[in-house]
Parts: structure tokens; C-alpha cells; sequence
């Protein structure tokens, strides 16, 4: 949700009752042009025209699968990091990205 409201006009925010660090991924989404600002369990979306690729890291699961979704919709080249959280929980997620028409690929090193 984070992801689309970082393209969605206007000002969202979005309250987490659970986890304190659940907004991990926001520092991440900001390299890629969002304007987000968090803060606790509390992250406040400004909406923006674009996402621009960039090299990124995944800090969790969630956070993985956000920065998926936003390399998705950026324009340019995304590199996301630390695969092993998204490997954990979404099982060949590549080929379920390119079924929806994503240019993803996986690079070994």
C-alpha cells in the first residue's frame, strides 16, 4: 500500500499498531524519488508523478515485496538487494511479476 500511495495525489498516512519498525522500507522508497516522512508507527505519504530506478535493500519480507512492486513502477533500473527475505516468502516471484507484464529478471553474482 505504501508503494501506491507514494503515487497516489495528494497526502496519505498510514498508522501502524503493531510493529515499531514496520517503515524500514520507506528510507528505501525515498531513493527512488517518494516523499515520505516516518516516524514511529506513523509514515505520511506525499504523492509524487514517479519512481526512478534505483539500487535498494530489503530489510524484511514486506519490505522486500514493496520494493518489488515499486521497481515494477519506476522508471529505470532497480537492483534490490538482500533477496533472501523476498526469497522467504514469495516463491519465484520473477516469473509471477513477469505474468503481469514486469521486465524483472534475477542476477547472480
Amino acid at each position: 500500500m505504501g508503494v501506491v500511495l507514494s503515487l497516489a495525489n495528494g497526502t496519505s498516512i498510514i498508522n501502524e499498531s503493531i510493529w515499531d519498525s514496520r517503515f524500514q522500507y520507506t528510507e528505501e522508497l525515498n531513493k527512488m524519488g517518494a516523499k515520505i516522512t516516518a516516524q514511529g508507527k506513523s509514515a505520511v505519504f506525499e504523492g509524487v508523478q514517479k519512481l526512478t530506478g534505483a539500487p535498494v535493500y530489503s530489510s524484511d519480507l514486506r519490505a522486500g515485496a514493496a520494493l518489488v512492486i515499486a521497481g515494477t513502477a519506476a522508471e529505470g533500473i532497480t537492483e534490490i538487494y538482500n533477496l533472501e527475505h523476498i526469497d522467504r516468502g514469495y516463491e519465484n516471484i520473477e516469473e509471477k511479476f513477469r505474468k503481469i507484464g514486469a521486465n524483472i529478471e534475477r542476477i547472480k553474482e
